[in-house]
């Protein structure tokens, strides 16, 4: 059953609206913006009705905060409003609202404004995860096209976007980098990560693969792999506009081979100036490669890695991650 929010300072209101709506919905009734989001703390609903002169919080300053928070960002909210005027009107729909009713409302227009926007709604959502799907299902296919190019690094994708999820969870729990990491949709980052090696499409095979050490000069031409990947993603947005699983896997691309003193490629930032994304993944990368086995080496054991990770801290890796990650692996 869905659930719905009536959120109104008027108990009249309140009880009229419940007795039309909870034969066909999970109904709650809040007399205040503030008991509205100490709900939202425990349950999300599937609409909100929304009261737009109330004390203290009125409805357009609860939409604004509605729409700040990317938890409650997508409820569709519809306002209830004995105010018919345009200006009112433009104002709701320019803030997010889905849609007005008019108090004193009548039932049946209340509970049809409500299942047509909440039939919109379910169609979106299935249009998005359909999307979804599609663009995992892509990443996926263009990953094992990379691996299948590279083999020296077999299996490197896959077990970078497990170390990922895991780092970047201890991270949150550890509280490191908050205010970056409580907008990130964990699994879009993870999967825009599965690009981060895209630019070695342009690497040539005979470097790619080669059963040994990389000359100098072969070594400054795979070297490009991060600036071409992030040319590559970049192509992509031009055509098909910016969005957050692109700039993501633009980030991881072109910046995972920064180091934390600057002394890395191929930009040459320095601290906080890499994008947290590049920061996360360079100790990641760098993890996964000395631990595993590779044509041209053996992989070393897992206290060795952790040795030279140690050891760059500060230097190679930002000192806080690798802090984060340390404690991890040691547990």
């Amino acid at each position: 059953m869905k659930s719905i929010f009536i959120v109104d300072d008027n108990d009249v209101n309140l009880i009229t609206a419940e007795k039309a709506l909870t034969n066909q919905f999970q109904v709650y009734t809040l007399p205040s913006a503030i008991e509205m989001f100490e709900l939202l703390k425990d349950i999300t609903p599937d609409l909100i009705l929304l009261d737009i002169l109330m004390p203290e919080i009125n409805g357009f300053e609860a939409m604004i905060s509605l729409q700040e928070d990317p938890r409650y960002s997508q409820i569709p909210v519809i306002f209830l409003t004995s105010r018919n005027d345009p200006v009112t009107e433009a104002m709701g729909l320019e803030l997010g609202a889905v849609d007005f009713v008019s108090k004193p409302f009548s039932e049946p227009v209340l509970i049809n404004r409500i299942i047509t926007h909440l039939k919109i709604d379910d169609i979106i959502h299935q249009r998005t995860e359909r999307l979804q799907r599609l663009k995992n299902s892509m990443v996926s296919v263009l990953a094992e096209m990379l691996e299948s190019r590279d083999r020296t690094t077999g299996g490197h994708i896959d077990r970078t976007s497990s170390y990922l999820r895991l780092l970047i969870n201890a991270m949150i729990e550890k509280d490191v980098y908050a205010n970056d990491l409580k907008d990130w949709d964990i699994e879009l980052i993870v999967n825009s990560a599965r690009l981060h090696d895209v630019g070695k499409i342009t690497v040539s095979d005979l470097i790619l693969n080669k059963p040994g050490p990389l000359t100098d000069e072969e070594f400054e031409t795979m070297k490009i792999h991060a600036a071409e990947g992030e040319r590559i993603i970049n192509k992509i947005i031009s055509q098909a506009g910016e969005e957050d699983f692109l700039l993501s896997a633009k980030l991881f691309a072109g910046y995972h081979h920064e180091r934390w003193d600057g002394k890395g490629y191929p930009h040459g930032l320095k601290g906080e100036d890499i994008p947290l994304q590049g920061r996360i993944m360079a100790i990641i990368d760098v993890f996964d490669a000395l631990s595993s086995d590779r044509p041209y080496k053996k992989a070393l054991e897992e206290h060795e890695v952790l040795k030279i990770i140690t050891e760059s801290r500060g230097t190679h890796f930002d000192p806080v991650i690798t802090d984060v990650f340390l404690e991890m692996r040691n547990k």
